[in-house]
């Protein structure tokens, strides 16, 4: 366990705070700032005991080459003190100030290259670092690793969001009560193999769903029409299939689809078994195979889930992963530990309004796909260890 932000002294003292406010905005209006919403409690934690705050994140993917206006976090400042009910100094470091946010760290090509000069600069700005930006806790960047490499001999805490994230996705997994099903879905099988791998043996079923089963279903000998397949995956996957069926995993494939000729709303639709018609596509999960899942969602004492069934943006495509995320919540209200990692599975939640009903809905996509892998992050083993 690391120690946390709650767990240090911070009166009279400045917290340079790594956070992830990397929001989605509308020609500069926040449309969602849940991400701003999940720093609150560790900034809170500084500010209700006398410390000082300097935050820092980046905002979209500018160029390393100076300010680009449409990713500046000014919105965010402006959000942030309304949600706080006090200012927050913007743009450039002020001692005397209580809340700064620092503009956008990706403005300087150092921050992605891991610089040491500019991973220098920043820590000069604090006298204790907290990571609390799960978000990009996998990433090898300046603020994230070169700033606490710079701050050695200084206290170096986690936020309570990567607290809360670290334990969700490692000890929730780690120590799962059966049965333990995960699903995983989305577009490409390559960005889920490390994953399966990884849970093979571990837990007790894997429901594969989204673009990534056809894939599989090729390596079946299945006929999958036009839908998206990774044929350079293909003997991949028939190799992860042997592995499942030499396992205690059960690793189940979609056996039915709603296809389309085309991702248009209102397009005509079928129902298809294997094989898929010629010229069609799967797009989403079929009956069958949401009834299957469902229940073994339902009987499940833990649950982890990463990518959706379907191009679930497009009606009628939607309806498997909106029945796969009321099956999670339902197995969530009868006792089971559930874990959505993902931003399109997290959205999906959203959409369908039922973020009360899952116990844990993780803010990073890639960072959570990354601890189904089994892999550990570096940025995490540089804070401190809890006393």
């Amino acid at each position: 366990m690391k120690q946390t932000i709650e767990q240090v002294d911070v009166a009279g003292k400045r917290v340079l705070m790594r956070v992830d406010f990397n929001v989605p905005l509308n020609n500069g209006v926040i449309t969602d700032d849940r991400r701003i919403q999940t720093a609150l409690p560790s900034i809170r934690s500084v500010i209700d005991r006398g410390g000082k705050l300097t935050l820092m994140s980046h905002l979209g993917r500018p160029k390393g080459e100076g300010e680009e206006p449409q990713y500046s976090l000014k919105p965010v400042a402006l959000r942030l003190a309304e949600l706080l009910d006090r200012p927050v100094h913007f743009g450039d470091d002020d001692q005397n100030a209580d809340i700064v946010l620092l503009e956008n760290v990706r403005f300087d090509a150092g921050e992605k290259t891991g610089s040491r000069m500019f991973s220098e600069k920043l820590a000069s700005l604090g006298d204790i670092y907290c990571n609390d930006a799960f978000g990009t806790a996998h990433r090898n960047h300046a603020s994230m690793m070169g700033v606490p490499a710079a701050m050695e001999g200084k206290p170096r805490v986690a936020g309570l969001l990567l607290a809360s994230e670290l334990q969700y996705l490692d000890d929730a997994i780690r120590h799962a009560e059966k049965p333990f099903v995960a699903v995983l879905g989305g577009a490409k099988v390559s960005d889920k193999m490390n994953a399966i791998n990884h849970l093979l043996g571990k837990v007790d079923t894997i429901l594969i769903g989204g673009a990534m089963a056809y894939t599989f279903l090729v390596a079946n000998g299945e006929g999958v029409g036009k839908s998206l397949v990774e044929h350079d995956r293909i003997q991949e996957a028939k190799d992860m299939l042997d592995a499942a069926a030499a396992s205690p995993t059960d690793l189940l494939l979609p056996h039915d689809h709603v296809c389309a000729q085309q991702i248009v709303h209102g397009t005509p639709v079928q129902v298809a078994t294997e094989p898929i018609p010629e010229g069609w596509m799967g797009l989403d999960i079929g009956p069958e195979t949401q009834a299957t899942y469902s229940h073994k969602l339902l009987h499940a004492k833990t649950i982890v889930w990463n990518g959706p069934m379907g191009v679930f943006e497009t009606e009628p495509f939607d309806v498997g992963t909106r029945q796969i995320a009321e099956a999670i919540a339902k197995a969530t209200e009868k006792g089971a530990v559930s874990i959505v990692g993902g931003g399109d599975s997290a959205a999906a939640i959203s959409a369908f309004g039922l973020e009360s009903q899952i116990t844990h809905i993780s803010t990073g996509g890639g960072a959570s796909l990354q601890m189904l892998e089994g892999r550990s992050f570096e940025s995490v083993g540089m804070l401190d260890n809890a006393l």
